[in-house]
């Protein structure tokens, strides 16, 4: 039989190992989490033995009422403190269990968002180590599920799991002695109870459910990612009347993923309905049996009723462990996405504490790279001399923008060798070798922000005179200054207010602000008309003169500029 597999098609952990996992990212909170252990603990304890106090008051009301004198020694010495002295004990267990809930609840919410912190951290960092190789072509919609509700579903797992797991497990046991002080075999049927309703029923319902859970939440990340790319074409299905299409396969995932909430909640209803008859069943079960010893003389008419009473009494935190399972499916499905992604190894592994390398010029020799099954390069070789542009021409799909990626390491060839320097690129730290390149892709993303700020991505805490600088080379100064907030002008999400032309000199600014040795431009025209074009290699040619550019364009008249050409075919060079 195979196992389950998760999206990713790797096999999926079980519920147990999901939480244990989760659980070990508390460590470095474990103090704060023994207080909340403890005050939760003590607050049901509270909650308990209000009834079980009471039930002291009642026996001693029964025993006045027949007449039977009462005497610290002759009978249970808590029957024979006075009502007031009983009352004063309740109202004290009912402020404490007010106080100590408050102070549990704040110690497990502190955890879980110290915690939901933590783990966003590490994984935008597992993000970073990805990118891009192993993430490009990712589905974005999913993505943004696991950073955004699958962490925050794990919220339920810190604040409302671990804690009341442990207080379940204490409080049940102190119940178990306490009720086995009264009968060893009442002892025995309150541990057998609460070890039904707090670990059988919900352990059942999880494995049940625990499918359901995954699904839902995938099917959430699938929703999402059909919102993103709606919204992101809406100009095309506006402009080809895709509208209602697209809205009524909007409504059919929505439709659908509603009908797997239902299933949610039918589990869920059943769930609680099954933990409900479990409750009643041992409960009659309990006076059944003490009714049944207290008639054959073997307990005595308070332990027979307050061992019923602290039964009834004390189903509280294992009710509360039972009712996890309900979300618990959903919860420990997000856990597994964000424990994946987490676990991930990224398929090009950062280098670090190697001796730094100034940029001399590269090479590339017979070099071999393959998407998958998809070869695009082939015995590929090139030399790039120090402070020369190097041209690349070829048509789109020849892998003209694959060396560039491999060049920045972005990937890694199969075979053949890379070096920058002399050095092979796999030697040279990553931070160096990214200080060394500036890259220009095809297609510039703009962040919802200010031009200047956008500009500023190429050297984070660069001045305004640097920004304007980079501007001017990448010839965008005089269009930015002629806006209405110059360089403060916002650019929208996608930088959609802005032409593809605008956007291109954009990213090449960044590059200019870089200032690295070595510029990696892929296609830096084919948004521009003849003439920015010509002012762009203009540029390029000026302010260039003591780098290294490799300039990739399938445009004949973007190599004009070039002091070598290499023309690539199929991934071969010519």
């Amino acid at each position: 039989m195979s196992l389950e597999k998760n999206e990713r098609g790797q096999n999926r952990r079980s519920g147990l190992r999901i939480m244990g996992q989760l659980i070990g990212l508390v460590k470095p909170l474990l103090p704060m989490m023994f207080i909340a252990i403890f005050l939760g603990g003590v607050g049901y304890l509270c909650a308990i033995f209000l009834t079980i106090f009471a039930g002291y008051a009642l026996i001693h009301e029964i025993l006045v009422l027949a007449g039977i004198p009462i005497l610290p020694g002759t009978t249970d010495y808590l029957t024979a403190l006075e009502p007031k002295q009983i009352f004063v004990f309740l109202a004290i267990m009912a402020v404490l269990r007010g106080v100590l809930h408050y102070g549990e609840q704040y110690c497990n919410h502190f955890i879980a968002f110290k915690l939901l912190a933590m783990i966003r951290h590490k994984v935008f960092a597992a993000l970073r180590k990805l990118c891009p190789a192993k993430l490009e072509g990712r589905d974005k919609g999913n993505l943004i599920s696991i950073i955004t509700s699958d962490i925050e579903l794990l919220e339920v797992f810190y604040a409302h799991t671990i804690s009341p797991i442990a207080i379940a497990v204490v409080t049940s046991v102190i119940m178990v002695f306490f009720i086995g002080h009264c009968s060893p075999v009442a002892g025995v049927v309150a541990l057998a109870g609460y070890i039904v309703i707090g670990a059988v029923i919900p352990l059942y319902n999880g494995r049940k459910g625990a499918a359901f859970g995954m699904e839902f939440r995938s099917a959430f990340g699938d929703l999402n990612s059909f919102i993103l790319d709606s919204l992101r074409g809406l100009d095309e299905t506006i402009q080809y009347g895709g509208g209602q299409k697209r809205m009524q396969a909007m409504d059919k995932r929505s439709k659908e993923l509603g009908e797997m909430q239902k299933d949610l909640n039918r589990l869920e209803a059943s769930q609680r309905s099954v933990t409900n008859q479990a409750i009643l069943l041992f409960s009659f079960g309990m006076l059944f049996l003490m009714l049944h010893y207290f008639v054959n003389g073997s307990v005595s008419f308070e332990q027979m009723l307050i061992a019923v009473i602290a039964m009834m009494g004390s189903f509280g935190p294992t009710v509360a462990l039972s009712n996890l399972s309900n979300n618990l499916n959903q919860t420990l499905a997000s856990g597994e996405r964000v424990l994946s992604l987490l676990e991930e190894s990224p398929q090009i592994e950062e280098v670090e504490g190697r001796a730094s390398v100034e940029f001399t010029g590269a090479s590339a020799a017979h070099v071999d790279f393959a998407y998958g099954e998809e070869q695009i390069l082939k015995d590929y070789s090139m030399d790039i001399p120090q402070g020369k542009v190097i041209g690349i021409h070829g048509a789109s799909g020849s892998g003209k923008s694959t060396f560039l990626k491999l060049l920045m390491r972005f990937w890694d060839r199969q075979k053949g060798d890379i070096s920058i320097s002399g050095r092979d690129v796999r030697e040279i730290n990553t931070m160096n070798l990214r200080d060394m390149e500036s890259y220009v892709t095809q297609e510039t993303y703009l962040f919802h922000d200010s031009i200047a700020n956008n500009i500023a991505v190429g050297k984070p805490g660069a001045s305004r005179e640097e920004i304007i600088e980079a501007a001017k080379m990448a010839s965008i100064h005089d269009f930015i200054e002629a806006l209405p907030k110059g360089y403060d002008t916002e650019v929208g999400e996608l930088g959609d207010t802005l032409s593809g032309g605008e956007r291109q000199r954009i990213g090449i600014a960044r590059a200019f602000l870089h200032d690295a040795p070595f510029i990696l431009l892929d296609e830096p025209t084919s948004n521009l008309d003849a003439l920015n074009e010509g002012i762009i290699l203009k540029s390029l040619r000026e302010s260039c003169h003591e780098k290294t550019v490799v300039l990739v364009s399938h445009r004949k008249s973007t190599m004009n500029v070039a002091d070598i050409i290499y023309t690539m075919d199929n991934g071969r060079i010519s």
